[in-house]
């Protein structure tokens, strides 16, 4: 008994340690992006200011007398200005700046909490795309951060999935023990799902969404619950992006709380995920899965690789065997737990 605590100790202060890492891994991160691509922000800034002066140099008189006069410089070279002006400011735009109010923000796409938020999005592969790495050594920097902090978010998403349901089946074992001897266990599992997709959409779409339509001045209620969705079902479109206005106060804390939100949620999709698949009748995956014969003619072709008993045939088996007798354990467990809150077993 003594030992089986010490062991679940160990295990959560592996996970709080892992938690402190990932938390790191994320702030030097964005500590990296904000050296590397504030320069070349600056930069890109900079050359769209100078194109939009010597737009307005070239072009202020034809403008604002909307003809072209003798006064006036060649209507050919306002067409090729004009173009010129317009491919900056779209290379600008793809890129995260913005030509309005004289190529001024509140507050640069390269600060700490944006990019915080910029890693956090390469992380959790949600991906928006509407601010990228600018330089060379940006995007290799972003390639080798993701084949690192891809596996090291989804170990720390599964871990915390593991605890987050040990109450969400106990409120499943509380539903079998008050309703098992009125409905069946599939029906009483449908309920469960329900009420866990309800608390989903609720406190990670509704609630949010009506967050979001008071803070963003350009967002309706269906604007704000379309990107809570395309986010936290990791589609990541881009085409909404919270704290993106060039007047937004507070943008640094906005995008932090941004990324928490989004860390939050993409976990309670995950528990959702692993509720349906733990009902067999939802889990339509289960019609594509390989056959138990085929699986057990493997099994006896590698068993039959070594005939000294010592080989690797005999180390398959033993794994093998462990596996199906803890898978059977565990499920014995449930099915006796079900069977008896649901009264269908034996007396």
């Amino acid at each position: 008994m003594k030992s089986s605590a010490t062991c679940c100790t160990n295990v959560n202060i592996r996970l709080l340690v892992h938690i402190v890492v990932f938390v790191g891994y994320l702030c030097v991160g964005a500590a990296v992006f904000q050296l590397l691509e504030g320069p070349e922000e600056d930069k890109i800034v900079k050359e769209l200011q100078e194109t939009r002066a010597r737009f307005m140099d070239i072009t202020q008189d034809c403008i604002s007398g909307l003809s072209f006069n003798g006064s006036c410089v060649k209507r050919g070279q306002v067409d090729d200005e004009l173009e010129r002006f317009i491919e900056k400011v779209v290379l600008a735009a793809n890129r995260g700046v913005s030509a309005t109010r004289n190529v001024t923000m509140s507050e640069p796409n390269w600060s700490f909490g944006q990019a915080l938020f910029f890693a956090s999005t390469v992380l959790t592969t949600i991906g928006y795309g509407r601010v990228t790495p600018l330089s060379d050594v940006g995007k290799g920097f972003c390639v080798i951060y993701a084949v690192i902090g891809i596996p090291l978010t989804l170990i720390l998403f599964t871990a915390l999935v593991e605890r987050i349901l040990i109450p969400v089946k106990a409120f499943l074992y509380f539903l079998f023990r008050r309703l098992g001897h009125l409905y069946k266990a599939f029906h009483i599992q449908l309920l469960h799902l329900v009420v866990v997709v309800s608390a989903l959409i609720i406190f990670f779409m509704l609630i949010p969404a009506g967050i979001y339509t008071a803070l963003e001045p350009t967002w309706n209620y269906l604007d704000a619950f379309y990107y809570c969705f395309i986010s936290l079902t990791t589609i990541g479109l881009g085409d909404y992006i919270p704290g993106d206005t060039t007047n937004q106060p507070h943008r640094a804390l906005y995008k932090v709380s941004t990324t928490v939100y989004l860390l939050l949620g993409l976990l309670m999709m995950m528990v959702v995920l692993s509720v349906l698949y733990d009902i067999p009748e939802l889990n339509l995956g289960f019609h594509f899965y390989m056959k138990s014969d085929m699986v057990d003619e493997e099994q006896t072709r590698l068993k039959s690789d070594t005939s000294d008993g010592a080989g690797p045939g005999n180390q398959y088996k033993k794994h093998q065997d462990e596996a199906e007798s803890q898978s059977g354990r565990s499920a014995g467990t449930y099915q006796s737990f079900q069977d008896k809150d649901t009264g269908s077993g034996e007396e």
